[in-house]
């Protein structure tokens, strides 16, 4: 049995990990994954060659890299976990799903683009949610067929989204409602804080999540944007801070299909 350590650059929130854990959890060799979402770091134990490993790892786009290579030790093979549980996952695919459509039925009625693509980011977790709870006890074959229309989805939302942020911005349209944005905002960050706390303790057994964890996640970022556009929109009585959030939020979401599909492969 072999260590194989990786440095995952862009593995800093919990729908990274749970890529990760799609795309080698079923490769052959592969004993046992291990996690530390913080420090970025990947511990693959396997049998056979790495180079599968750091290839299929390569392939997600999360800036990859191998640190270190050694024999696993006793010690190390003993501490694996128990197998992982559906419930957590079905708690975060709940969550992300519930805030999906709050934000959409928001952004439409409030007329921010900010908020729609801030929901698209909440279904593209939701997304790989549900990718890892139909991997669970089925084959690899349907993982993949799953993950690719699932990709294909979420990109032809993106270029939608992209396609009407351009037409609003040539069609000169009044500023959303910045009230709204905001509020709604911050109550999807802090369903993704509920998320990363239900998957932490699942993972952990404890409550405590680390504060670098949380302030360097995506989703947290995504969120504070919206609302930081909220309140130049509310300054400015403009909309093109709500329009360019919605726009570089949508290119976040487009970059996730491309993972998502990376996965079908």
């Amino acid at each position: 049995m072999e260590r194989t350590t990786y440095h995952v650059e862009k593995m800093d929130c919990a729908a990274e990990e749970q890529m990760v854990r799609m795309r080698l959890q079923n490769m052959d060799g592969v004993q046992r994954l291990a996690f530390d979402l913080p420090a970025r770091r990947l511990d693959v134990f396997h049998t056979g060659d790495r180079l599968g490993l750091t290839a299929a790892l390569e392939d997600l786009g999360l800036g990859a890299r191998e640190v270190e290579h050694t024999d696993a030790i006793a010690e190390d093979l003993a501490a694996a976990p128990a197998p992982e549980e559906k419930g957590p996952l079905v708690a975060a695919l709940a969550i992300n799903a519930a805030f999906f459509v709050g934000e959409l039925t928001a952004g439409l009625l409030a007329g921010s683009m900010g908020l729609v693509a801030d929901s698209l980011d909440m279904l593209a977790d939701a997304l790989v949610y549900a990718l890892s709870l139909a991997a669970v006890g089925h084959a690899a074959a349907r993982k993949k067929r799953v993950a690719r229309w699932s990709g294909y989805f979420q990109l032809g939302l993106a270029v939608f989204g992209l396609v009407e942020v351009v037409r609003r911005f040539a069609v000169g349209e009044g500023a959303p409602d910045f009230t709204t944005m905001m509020v709604v905002a911050a109550l999807a960050l802090i369903g993704n804080v509920a998320t990363l706390l239900i998957l932490r303790r699942a993972r952990s057994g404890e409550a405590h999540v680390e504060a670098s964890w949380i302030f360097t996640s995506n989703d947290i970022k995504v969120n504070g944007l919206v609302i930081a556009s909220g309140l130049l929109v509310w300054a400015t009585a403009s909309p093109v801070p709500d329009l360019l959030a919605g726009g570089f939020i949508f290119l976040i979401v487009a970059n996730g299909a491309r993972r998502i599909l990376a996965l079908s492969r």
